[in-house]
């Protein structure tokens, strides 16, 4: 079986270019943040983090708190019987479990951590969806 490798860690701190060296050794990138856009977009919602957390939590709402692992499970089976996959950004114990109990001992999980005031500094200069400091604290208390 190929190999599932989850990489989390708070915003900004620096989960894609842990992600993006994955993907330049051949792993398929699952982004659990895309089930979230896809669904913003399909309500024609701006893409702004209040937008994001209030279409995160109806999601929750309507699938569990493994919402963005069960929309997501599909996708992953299909790159899995090709290839190895990374996902970037679990969001709960829920989504760990539902991968951990599909995938068992193929299922990894790296953790990626720096400074709070390294991820807000990031984040204030990241090119797509830049945060201010007021909106990377409401984030860093929506996922905690």
């Amino acid at each position: 079986m190929n190999k599932i490798i989850a990489v989390v860690g708070m915003c900004g701190s620096g989960k894609s270019e842990a992600v993006k060296f994955f993907v330049d050794s051949g792993y398929k990138r699952v982004y659990f943040g895309e089930v979230v856009m896809n669904e913003m977009k399909r309500l024609g919602l701006e893409v702004n983090e209040a937008n994001e957390r209030a279409t995160r939590e109806n999601l929750r709402k309507e699938f569990g708190m493994g919402a963005m692992a069960v929309k997501s499970l599909p996708v992953i089976e299909e790159f899995m019987k090709h290839s190895n996959v990374v996902i970037e950004s679990l969001y709960s114990w829920e989504e760990f479990k539902i991968l951990k109990d599909k995938f068992g001992d193929a299922f990894k999980l790296i953790t990626i951590y720096t400074t709070k005031e390294l991820r807000y500094e990031r984040l204030l200069k990241r090119p797509f969806r830049p945060l201010t400091n007021e909106e990377s604290k409401s984030r860093d208390i929506s996922e905690i």
